[in-house]
């Protein structure tokens, strides 16, 4: 059962990682798993077997949803734009009491109080200098070198709660290259036996997913070092961005579109229901060491 409630929460970062505006490392957060996974990717290799055995049911979740996502969602968020996102907004909002639990005997002062300012003014800014503008992308060693950069970014923002890698793909014009066209596409192809798209696609997605991997273990040991170092002004930081994050999903205009009550109704309903994933999935009665 533990299993497949990770796997599950591996699919709400794996989610959260393919939306514009949602940190996979925010739903990390949400669910009380964040210091757990960020203490076995930075010993994987010391401890490679204990490790990686907390590790595959979330990489199965994740894998699974970012694969399902990059289909689904484009029809969710076209269809039922202002539900889906307050679904999310539910996550982030369920997963607040953790952090204040974390934070709970931490020495916090006037430090504390302007890093949570700065963090949650830097996703705001983020949110308004995004641009709707779409790169042009060929198989190129160009590219293959920009992918290996953009993955290495976007981890960081994957891994630090209320920074969006999505939404950093999409300010620089390579959100809908990269997820709604590369992977769907990736998949299409290998179902349809077109190997010649199929290699174009991964000529596009295998550096941008091994950017990802090399990013993660750079930005993961970060962490570790800050929260073992100033935990309670870290998570002040984190609180920011994470309290900025439904702020920075309701600037976005098109959500509203087509908005009635019977809409208003729905996204209430869904904002509850993400509120109640998140507790159900949130803290975890184990160590958080491997």
């Amino acid at each position: 059962m533990k299993w497949f409630l990770d796997v599950l929460r591996g699919a709400v970062i794996g989610l959260a990682n393919v939306i514009p505006g949602v940190s996979g490392g925010t739903m990390m957060v949400s669910m009380g798993i964040y210091d757990k996974l960020i203490y076995c990717i930075n010993h994987l290799l010391k401890k490679f077997k204990e490790c990686f055995k907390i590790l595959l049911p979330f990489l199965v979740g994740m894998v699974a949803a970012i694969l399902i996502g990059s289909f689904a969602l484009k029809k969710a968020f076209g269809d039922y734009p202002l539900p889906t996102n307050t679904l999310f907004i539910g996550l982030i909002l369920g997963s607040l009491p953790f952090i204040l639990r974390e934070m709970k005997g931490e020495k916090i002062g006037w430090q504390g109080i302007v890093t949570f300012i700065v963090f949650f003014a830097v996703v705001v800014v983020l949110k308004l200098i995004e641009k709707e503008n779409v790169a042009e992308v060929s198989l190129n060693i160009g590219t293959v070198l920009l992918m290996l950069l953009l993955g290495a970014i976007c981890s960081a923002a994957m891994v630090i709660p209320g920074v969006s890698g999505s939404m950093i793909l999409k300010t620089l014009g390579f959100y809908e290259p990269v997820v709604t066209e590369a992977i769907p596409g990736a998949v299409k192809a290998l179902t349809g036996g077109d190997w010649s798209a199929l290699l174009q696609h991964i000529g596009i997605l295998l550096p941008f997913a091994l950017g990802i991997v090399l990013g993660i273990f750079g930005i993961a040991k970060l962490i570790e070092v800050l929260m073992k170092k100033w935990k309670g002004i870290t998570y002040c930081g984190i609180l920011g961005m994470v309290a900025a994050s439904p702020v920075v999903i309701l600037m976005d205009k098109s959500i509203y579109e087509g908005f009635n009550v019977w809409i208003c109704v729905a996204s209430v309903v869904t904002l509850a229901v993400g509120c109640v994933i998140a507790m159900k999935l949130g803290g975890d009665p184990e160590p958080k060491k491997a």
